[in-house]
């Protein structure tokens, strides 16, 4: 234990974390080594120390507990902890309570209910009528548990996890709710109350969990008194619970707007029950009428926007707020107050640019008071668009003259005026594709042309830089509304925008840009190269200056945002890219060495790496001798990332090598690779799952490129061992099969001879002993491809004898059991062919199916076939297109995130046989006449008449 929890100290410390974290890495294999994380954090040791261990066992536990191929985790270990980590949990620290519970819910994803019965009683057990402190862990570990219901699907299943839950939960649950109740009301004492506070913000959280899905009957019934308890906090006010911090919520406003949260269900999912609601509308109109605008209000302000947002949109409600006197007051004292820029944005604009930038435009913004106000704008247009049009309209005329009579005093009306005129307009809104319908009352083009436009075309000092923000900002918005002729004309002075001083100004221009350049219509990409060409230079000098002025690898990684437009300039020139490849390539690789200094912003470092692969993509093929050039500049800081083991960009440089790779013609394996094939092998490197799927495609292009030099250095059996661990891991057996298939495809048959056998009984052993849906139908089609295979030693004869010489007998209860059958089951239209070429193979080619005992097998194997081609063909992408990763879908840091540029392309191993279903006809036919006739006598005589009828429209004579 002493050295476990010595290894933990050192990794907290740069100098020594390398190593520390090599150490930890090989004893989590020792038995036990769960276990002794838990008593680490339960030891005396130092809090570093206890917060490392509780840290590294929840990280331990998210990697191995759902599957655990390595079985780091025993049965007797799991038992163990589940019997031990609730109490552990809480008598702890509040911040051991966290990482902890974290893992408890972790586990519960798996093992709860169903191997885990005891959790919810044990937890309930744990309960305290005082000690506030216990019972926030035991709370925050069951919001843990229950929040992940909030997205889940409507099931059974989950429908009787959330009974197994409220039959033993609610009544503790509400008999807490009101003892807190009784608490808050007889204490004065400050640092009590705050205490209370917490466990109430949980208890609301949770209340929500529990209801998320459906109204549960025992909330049904005590909605008189839940609801009592909720409006009487929603209104509460005590000043001892006041603070003095300006920026950071409080306890109340955190418990307001939790419960503004769950009125909003109510009044979305339980509208008829909720009874109550009148009460909360009046005193969320009065909150918000007398809440000030300071930054700690911010998420109360929010929330209680959104529960009114949600009731102007209930249409039995809407005669509430009909006439133009309550809509008007609606903008005067709710919509306006929060729409308008206040002081402290200002202040965040100026000190932390970027933050401006992402509360403004991404998701965490929906927080934002702003965000919060245009929501409830459009929440009143769906019932009344006219009447709010017209209320609204008279505002935003109001402050553009209030702008027009004095333009440097007065530019916040512009900004508001602006704010609300986006607020009518835009109806339809999706981040990633803008605006997709607005209102037919407003006119956007007309707007930008006389109040937009204007800002744009003025310099940078005439303006006021947030003008200059909303007026990219509003291009941004409404760009789906311009035609192509109207960004065209705008796009020579946005991109004049990138030499602005402003970070905010420049920042929007390049995401603007980004986006525009993003745009599709009839699901074609509405600028093409040729429309970039002109400005693409200018783009990307300008664009690698803003980026690489920044004095630190962190500073240099901040603005992703620069480094997205980058790669959208690239992806969008294609091979016209070809003429600044120096200028790109050297300015991405002097990048690429910096941020590998120190790793600190996942979504740049993607972008980064995207940039890469776009080029190697786009300019090798039309450029070869740039090949060389790449690999001279990439190799170095390729070699210092691995040599340093930069976990977070280990996977991109195993697939842009592998890029690299794939681009030098078959048989074509420089030294430059040769020497790094031994070092790929190493088990340390394949332990991180984050490396396998690159590092599959590595070694695949290894053996394409160089089959010859892995069996001549002795590193055919190390790659078979690569196989063997990873067909064994339900996770990755697909990677394995991926490998096989190119072993077989790489290597002489003869070479292969010797591991055959071992290699099906691996095979089988795990068909036998736990096959998945996914690992039979890769089966499948492995074998299918080795019968398809035009290559010396292989063939349907091949597979026939490999498999009975596991087993004699075997081949036929194979094909029996699983090959016949599961062959309609395989997705994919590369997967079915392959199957379908293989299947052939064995009608026409195998002499096993010609005779005993397997003859019966050949037309059960024709029918199967038929019914193959007659399942229909899914829709392919073109070879050209690029998939678009979304990045806010990809899980960073040592996992594998899969570059969109980068991508394989998918080889087809029978290009040979172009129409599948003619060559089933034109090797029947061959084979036919090798047999005097036979096969159309048997077909005659065997097959059902109408599919005869299929078999003939494939071309075949009967």
């Amino acid at each position: 234990m002493e050295s476990i929890a010595s290894f933990l100290l050192q990794s907290l410390n740069p100098a020594t974390a390398k190593q520390a974290e090599q150490q930890l890495k090989a004893a989590e294999s020792q038995p036990g080594f769960s276990l002794l994380l838990l008593q680490i954090v339960a030891s005396g040791a130092d809090n570093a120390t206890r917060q490392a261990a509780a840290l590294y066992f929840k990280n331990f536990v998210r990697t191995n507990w759902a599957d655990d191929d390595d079985k780091k985790i025993s049965e007797s270990d799991r038992g163990s902890i589940k019997r031990e980590i609730i109490g552990l949990m809480i008598s702890v620290p509040p911040l051991l309570q966290v990482q902890l519970g974290e893992a408890v819910s972790i586990i519960a994803d798996t093992d709860f209910p169903h191997n885990w019965d005891t959790l919810i009683d044990d937890l309930v057990s744990r309960l305290s009528p005082d000690d506030m402190v216990r019972n926030n862990g035991v709370l925050q570990t069951a919001h843990s548990i229950f929040k992940r219901w909030r997205s889940q699907f409507r099931t059974d299943e989950l429908f009787t996890e959330i009974k197994f839950v409220l039959d033993r939960f609610c009544v503790p649950y509400l008999q807490l709710f009101a003892r807190v109740d009784e608490l808050i009301s007889s204490t004065t004492d400050r640092a009590a109350l705050a205490m209370l506070f917490q466990t109430l913000h949980i208890i609301v959280k949770i209340f929500f969990d529990l209801n998320c899905q459906d109204i549960p009957e025992f909330f049904e019934d005590n909605m008189p008194q839940c609801m009592g308890l909720m409006h009487k906090y929603l209104s509460y006010a005590n000043p001892v619970l006041n603070t003095d911090d300006d920026e950071e919520a409080g306890p109340v406003e955190k418990v307001k707007a939790g419960i503004c949260e769950v009125v909003e269900l109510y009044t979305q999912r339980y509208e008829e029950e909720f009874s109550q609601l009148p009460d909360f509308v009046n005193t969320t109109w009065s909150l918000l009428t007398t809440t000030g605008l300071e930054a700690k209000y911010d998420l109360l302000v929010s929330r209680a926007m959104a529960f009114l947002t949600s009731v102007v949109k209930v249409q039995r409600h809407s005669a509430l707020f009909s006439s133009e006197d309550v809509l008007r007051q609606f903008v005067e004292k709710i919509i306006l107050p929060n729409m308008s820029l206040r002081e402290a944005d200002e202040e965040l604009f100026e000190d932390d640019p970027i933050e401006f930038i992402r509360r403004d435009l991404e998701g965490s913004d929906s927080d934002t008071r702003r965000r919060s106000a245009t929501d409830l704008v459009r929440g009143l247009m769906e019932q009344f668009e006219k009447s709010v049009t017209s209320v609204v309209t008279q505002y935003i005329t109001f402050y553009l003259d209030q702008y027009a009579a004095d333009r440097v005093s007065n530019w916040k009306s512009k900004d508001t005026a602006v704010y609300l005129l986006t607020a009518i307009a835009a109806k339809g809104v999706v981040s990633q594709l803008g605006v997709t319908s607005t209102n037919m009352m407003v006119d956007v083009v007309d707007f930008f042309t006389k109040n937009i436009a204007p800002d744009l075309t003025t310099s940078f000092d005439e303006v006021h830089p947030i003008l200059k923000v909303d007026a990219i900002k509003y291009i941004y918005t409404f760009r789906n509304q311009l035609t192509k002729e109207q960004l065209v004309s705008i796009f020579p002075v946005l991109v004049n925008h990138l030499q602005s001083p402003n970070y905010v100004v420049y920042t929007y221009t390049a995401i603007t840009i980004e986006r525009i350049l993003f745009l599709k219509r009839q699901n074609t990409m509405l600028f093409n190269k040729a429309d970039i060409q002109p400005f693409a230079k200018d783009l990307l000098e300008q664009l690698f200056r803003l980026i690489e002025q920044a004095d630190t690898p962190q500073k240099l990684a901040e603005n992703d945002f620069l480094m997205r437009a980058v790669m959208r300039v690239i992806i969008t020139s294609r091979d016209n890219i070809v003429a600044l490849t120096s200028m790109t390539i050297e300015h991405l690789t002097k990048i690429l060495i910096e941020i590998s200094k120190n790793p600190s912003n996942p979504r740049f470092n993607h972008f980064v790496f995207e940039s890469l692969g776009a080029l190697v993509r786009f300019v090798v093929p039309t450029s070869p001798a740039a090949l060389s050039q790449f690999e001279a500049l990439l190799f170095p800081p390729f070699h210092a990332i691995l040599g340093q083991d930069v976990t977070e960009f280990i996977p991109y440089v195993f697939q842009l090598m592998s890029q690299l790779l794939e681009a030098h013609a078959a048989g074509d394996l420089p030294d430059s690779y040769k020497v790094l094939l031994a070092p790929l092998l190493t088990p340390a490197l394949w332990d991180s799952r984050g490396n396998i799927p690159p590092l599959v495609r590595l070694l695949q292009a290894f053996l394409l490129r160089g089959g010859n030099v892995v069996v001549e250095t002795n590193k055919l059996q190390a790659i078979l061992g690569i196989f063997q661990k990873l067909v064994a891991s339900k996770l990755n057996d697909h990677y394995g099969f991926d490998l096989l298939e190119t072993v077989f495809a790489s290597v002489p048959v003869a070479t292969l001879q010797p591991f055959v056998k071992q290699i099906f009984l691996l095979l089988l052993t795990r068909l036998n002993s736990s096959k998945t849906e996914k690992f039979t139908l890769r089966f499948v089609v492995f074998v299918y491809y080795l019968a398809g295979m035009q290559k010396e030693g292989a063939g349907p004869d091949f597979v026939v004898a490999s498999i009975d010489s596991v087993q004699p007998g075997l081949f036929g209860q194979l094909m029996q059991a699983i090959l016949l059958g599961d062959a309609q089951k395989v997705k994919g239209n590369a997967e079915r062919k392959i199957c379908a070429v293989g299947m052939t193979r064995f009608l026409s080619d195998s002499t096993a199916l010609h005779s005993e005992p397997y003859q019966k097998i050949w037309m059960l194997l024709l029918t199967a076939l038929l019914k193959l081609f007659e399942l229909p063909m899914e829709e392919s992408k073109g070879d050209d297109e690029i998939e678009e990763v979304d990045v806010e879908d990809v899980t960073f840091q040592a996992s594998y995130s899969r570059l969109g540029t980068a991508g394989k392309t998918k080889a087809d191993p029978f290009a040979a046989v172009p129409e599948p279903k003619r060559f089933l006809a034109e090797q029947l036919t061959k084979v036919d006449a090798a047999s005097g006739g036979q096969i159309v006598a048997t077909i005659k005589s065997r097959l059902p008449a109408d599919a005869q009828v299929v078999l003939k429209g494939y071309g075949m004579s009967l």
